[in-house]
Formats: structure tokens, C-alpha cells, sequence
């Protein structure tokens, strides 16, 4: 299996909203042998989810080049006969493994890491009550339902850290894709010059019944980490790999020094995250078919006992101990810490809460249970708004107003209504 995308995208930011609520119905039973029956106005529907779900079948965000905005399905809004409203649609987004989503402040709300993982980043609204909810044996026709919660859009940022259990790392035309063409079904695009790779190539390698996937990270050059090359946009990919396999061109052909290429690319490293130099490391020196003998044994000695296979990518000398080797170290490596979320999309509002304010003469009464009352009622009706009235005495809102201020003659505003306060 490989993931070879001629056009690579890592970071995006979209639109998010979930479905509104449908509007519950007001209406009252009417047949030929009923003339004034009672309420039967049906809820709304609650409005569609917003999900992400983790898939193995993409390898970048290039999915949302063009489509930026997302929205769940709506609420149907009631029906007379207390025929309740369908909820909306839920809307999943497919996202490659190592997605991580950000609010529009940089905080992390998930980490997208296994395939059909599920993350709700946003609910849907509530469906509004019919005027069925409201008939009580004072009050048998209810002349008022409530509106469905309307729902709004947030924008987030999905950043691709691609999973993988090794990382191959090395400077251009050293070998790494090639190695990775040998030692899977990959068939990425191999030629002789600098940033043949334009992204990260991830495949699969089967070994000792188990699975290495592996990344072939392009562009690391001296300089990478300070935005030198394509490396700099590719060094985070490395972050979540348990072990790396450094490659070096022992042919050392066009001039180049492999043990000064070695120091390079692990300054490199180090500059971009000092933890990236604690993970294992192989050092795998290829072209050795084109390597002056002498040269291959100082370099050993060099690496003062570090493990260095000698391989050979034309001939595939070499590659088979290679491979059993870093399968038998995967297998003994940890995976990688998650990225614990550090906060929450949408914050759990206290529906009860509310509070007073006096501007310019009028006493504003604001807060979200303001806004979810408002919802029911319709102050034009009388009923309605006797009903709206015992609701701000049940919740202290007039006691807050009165100990506001506010007497005989002022005028009171709540959500977009204005009226003036008659004990």
C-alpha cells in the first residue's frame, strides 16, 4: 500500500457548522366533528452533527483545496398532528491519521489518530417543543411553540503529523525513495536531482506478521529547520515515527563527504526539536557498489559503534538484513504519547445563566437563558406573554431588575423587544 499524491497539502483552515434545530408547531385539532380541539403542534427535528472520522484511505488534506465550508443538515420544523420535525443529517469529514484540529486561537481540541476514530467537534441544535408542551389545565390553548436552536459556524485548523512507525531521513538522491520502492509497493517518483520528493511518500512494509509503516521525508537539506529547502515543511512528520533510518551516500559522488552529511542532517533535527534526536536511529549507508572500501571502514569507525548497515539500493545488497532489523526493533519501541487536547470547541453554556445591564437609559436583560426563552413565546399573544412573564419571575429576572434599579415607567428590553415595566 502507498500513498503517492502528486498535489500535498498538511495544513488548512475550514468552516465548520452544525444543523439548526427545526421550529416547533403551533396549531390546534380541527376536523369535521372538532371545531376548537386541543393543541397538537409537533417538535422540530434536532439538527445534524458535525463529525470527523480517522480513515487510512487518505494521506493529506488535499480533499479541502477548494471546499472550506461545512455544514451539517437542518431540522425539519413540526407539523400540525403532533407530527414531530426529522432531525437533520449528521455531516462526517474523512481525515487522513495524524490530523490534528485546532480552534481559530492555536488551542487543540482532537488528535485524529486511528482508523474510524469519531470526534463530534459540534452538536446540533435542539429541535423547538410544539405548543403541545404548554397546555397545562389553566392554560389549554397554548397559542406558542418554541423555535429551534440556532446553530453557528466556527472556523478550525486541521495539521497533518503523518503516522508512521519509521521515519527516512537523509539528504536529496541519497536513496530514500528508492528504498522504499524495494522494500514495498510504492512507486514514488525517483530521478537524479535535489526535491525529486515534493512530499511525504507513506507505505507499508509486511514483516514478522506485522505492518511498518514507513515515511520517505523530502527536502532535508543543511538549513532545513530555518526554512531552507522543502525539509522545513516536512520536519514534523518525523515527530511521531518511534525510530528513524538515516541514509547516507557512502559514494560520496559529486564531492560530497557522507560523515559531514550525517552531522547535517542531525543538527537539523536538533534544531527543530531536540526530542527528534532521542529517537533510535539506523544509519544505512547505500551505494556501496560505488563506494571506495577504505572510505566505508573510517566511516564505521567514525560512528564510534553505532549500528551501520551497508546497503546497496541499485543491487539490493543488503536490504533484507536491513529490514529484519528494524522490524525487530519496532517491535520492541513504544508508540509515540497522543497530543492530549487542551480545549473544547464549543463550551457548555448554563442555560439558567443571565444577568442586567443599564445603558443609555433602558435596562437590558441578557444571557443565554434570555435567549432560550425567547425562543417560546410570542409577546403579541397574551397568553404567550403571561407566560414569558412568569418565566423572568421564576428565574429572579425581575428581582435582578428591580434591585438594578428599575421602577414604574422604565423601559426593559429582553433579547430584541423593548416595553416599558408596569408592576
Amino acid at each position: 500500500m502507498c500513498y503517492n499524491n502528486p498535489m500535498f497539502i498538511d495544513r488548512v483552515e475550514i468552516e465548520i457548522r452544525a444543523g439548526n434545530g427545526g421550529n416547533g408547531h403551533t396549531s390546534f385539532h380541527r376536523d369535521k366533528n372538532t371545531q376548537k380541539g386541543g393543541p397538537n403542534g409537533g417538535d422540530g427535528g434536532r439538527g445534524g452533527d458535525i463529525v470527523f472520522v480517522g480513515t487510512t484511505r487518505l494521506d493529506n488534506l488535499i480533499d479541502f483545496r477548494f471546499t472550506k465550508k461545512f455544514a451539517a443538515g437542518d431540522g425539519v420544523n413540526g407539523r400540525p398532528g403532533n407530527k414531530n420535525g426529522k432531525g437533520g443529517d449528521d455531516l462526517e469529514i474523512a481525515l487522513p491519521l495524524g490530523t490534528k484540529i485546532y480552534k481559530s486561537d492555536g488551542e487543540l481540541i482532537a488528535d485524529i489518530t486511528t482508523e474510524h476514530q469519531r470526534f463530534i467537534a459540534l452538536k446540533g441544535g435542539q429541535g423547538g417543543r410544539g405548543n403541545t408542551h404548554f397546555a397545562t389545565s389553566r392554560r389549554q390553548t397554548p397559542n406558542f411553540s418554541h423555535d429551534g436552536v440556532a446553530t453557528k459556524a466556527y472556523n478550525v485548523t486541521l495539521e497533518l503529523e503523518s503516522i508512521a512507525d519509521v521515519g527516512i531521513i537523509g539528504f536529496p538522491n541519497v536513496g530514500k525513495s528508492t528504498l522504499l520502492s524495494i522494500i514495498t509497493r510504492a512507486h514514488p517518483k525517483i530521478a537524479n536531482y535535489q526535491f525529486t520528493t515534493l512530499h511525504p511518500n507513506i507505505a507499508v512494509h509486511r514483516a514478522n506478521g506485522q505492518n511498518i509503516i514507513l515515511a520517505d521525508i523530502p527536502g532535508l537539506i543543511e538549513g532545513a529547520s530555518e526554512g531552507k529547502g522543502l525539509g522545513h515543511k516536512f520536519l514534523k512528520h518525523i515527530s511521531r515515527t518511534r525510530m528513524l533510518i538515516h541514509m547516507v551516500d557512502i559514494s560520496e559522488a559529486d564531492g560530497r563527504n557522507a560523515m559531514q552529511d550525517l552531522d547535517a542532517i542531525n543538527r537539523e533535527l536538533g534544531a527543530f526539536s531536540p526530542e527528534l534526536l532521542n529517537k533510535p536511529q539506523i544509519i544505512v549507508l547505500n551505494k556501496i557498489d560505488a563506494a571506495d572500501p577504505a572510505r566505508v571502514e573510517e566511516f564505521k569507525t567514525s560512528t564510534k559503534g553505532d549500528k551501520v548497515f551497508l546497503v546497496s539500493c541499485a543491487t539490493r545488497e543488503g536490504i533484507e538484513e536491513l529490514m529484519k532489523h528494524v522490524a525487530a526493533e519496532v517491535a520492541k519501541l513504544p508508540r509515540p504519547k497522543l497530543t492530549e487536547p487542551t480545549a473544547v470547541l464549543e463550551e457548555i453554556i448554563d442555560k439558567n445563566q443571565f444577568h442586567v445591564q443599564y445603558v443609555d437609559g433602558v435596562f437590558h436583560v441578557l444571557g443565554p437563558m434570555i435567549d432560550n426563552l425567547i425562543r417560546g413565546v410570542v409577546l403579541s399573544d397574551t397568553e404567550s406573554a403571561a407566560y414569558f412573564h412568569r418565566r423572568l419571575e421564576k428565574s429572579g429576572a425581575i428581582a435582578a431588575l428591580r434591585d438594578a434599579g428599575m421602577q414604574q415607567g422604565d423601559t426593559v428590553q429582553v433579547a430584541s423587544t423593548q416595553f416599558i415595566w408596569e408592576d
